[in-house]
């Protein structure tokens, strides 16, 4: 810490794009997340959908929280396990793909369900790639050299890795690279640069994750089961819905079967003594495998609702 400064804040300088931030050392647990990027948004939405107050957030690069012991560290998304790992972020939310590729000390506390992509090999239109044997002595471009290793190893491939930082889809046409294997989320950049999708490698989502090699103190502990707690409910509400229906009492006992209720769904009373009123959580998709045993069986007034938070 710099001795003339009295604010009780630190200045940490890297020479990662000239970053440099301000984090305060007021005992807060430390978020970092992407600072520009696919999952920044996801990121946010998913802190405030856990009751985590922040103000606006665009070109800050460090956001306190209103009503929670927490600070917000925008940062490139590559450098977010290293800052993890060292303790300068007490926690972050990252891709996977990133958290192998860097291979830093840290551990996945939860998997967070967005800003799933897949890690693909991908080959011009007139090279068939149909399986991990057809890589044998190609020369690959990729910006994820680790990831694609670990994969030839395990498979017992020899072929060629070429890093690329960016752009990694002219390869082949510049004559770099026989094949690519990048981040593929809807595929469109490859049938605009001529390449088709062949083999996925890994498959990645977001995570949240925590240094593998320092331990938190009792308090900022404290803060992250908390947080922790609040995030599996968010989860657990997204994939899951609220369904409300009207049934005959006759059926209760088959619709209850058909239900694939987390908990014994609520029965309810009805001013027409013949029927019942059905409350129950299901699983997010699920009322469709289900509405034509439902309806046969003389549901009414079948309605789906979203949920925002569901504790335990």
């Amino acid at each position: 810490m710099n001795p003339g400064n009295k604010s009780g804040f630190f200045v940490l300088y890297k020479n990662k794009g000239d970053l440099s931030m301000s984090v305060s050392n007021n005992g807060n647990l430390k978020l970092a997340i992407q600072k520009k990027g696919r999952l920044t948004e996801k990121s946010i939405e998913l802190i405030k959908l856990c009751g985590v107050e922040i103000d606006n957030y665009s070109e800050r690069l460090v956001v306190p929280a209103y009503n929670f012991p927490l600070e917000i560290l925008f940062l490139r998304d590559d450098d977010i396990p290293e800052y993890v790992q060292d303790g300068v972020a007490d926690i972050g939310i990252v891709g996977e793909n990133v958290l192998v590729a860097k291979n830093a000390q840290t551990r996945i506390v939860e998997k967070l369900g967005f800003g799933k992509c897949s890690l693909m090999m991908a080959a011009p239109e007139n090279i068939s790639i149909k399986s991990v044997k057809d890589i044998e002595g190609k020369t690959i471009a990729t910006s994820f050299p680790r990831i694609v290793q670990n994969y030839l190893t395990e498979n017992k491939i020899n072929a060629k890795i070429i890093e690329i930082s960016g752009s990694v889809e002219i390869a082949p046409a510049l004559g770099v690279a026989d094949i690519i294997c990048d981040i593929v989320s809807t595929g469109n950049t490859l049938m605009m640069n001529k390449l088709k999708k062949s083999i996925s490698v890994f498959e990645s989502q977001a995570v949240l994750i925590s240094s593998a090699s320092r331990e938190l103190n009792p308090q900022k502990k404290k803060y992250l089961d908390e947080l922790h707690r609040r995030i599996k409910s968010v989860l657990t509400a997204k994939n899951s819905r609220y369904l409300m229906m009207n049934v005959p009492k006759s059926s209760l006992e088959k619709i209850e079967k058909v239900i694939p209720s987390i908990k014994s769904p609520t029965i309810l009373p009805l001013a027409d003594e013949k029927l019942v009123a059905v409350h129950a959580v299901i699983p997010s998709g699920y009322l469709w495998k289900i509405v034509d045993s439902l309806k046969s069986l003389g549901a009414t007034g079948i309605l789906l609702l979203p949920i925002e938070n569901m504790i335990p």
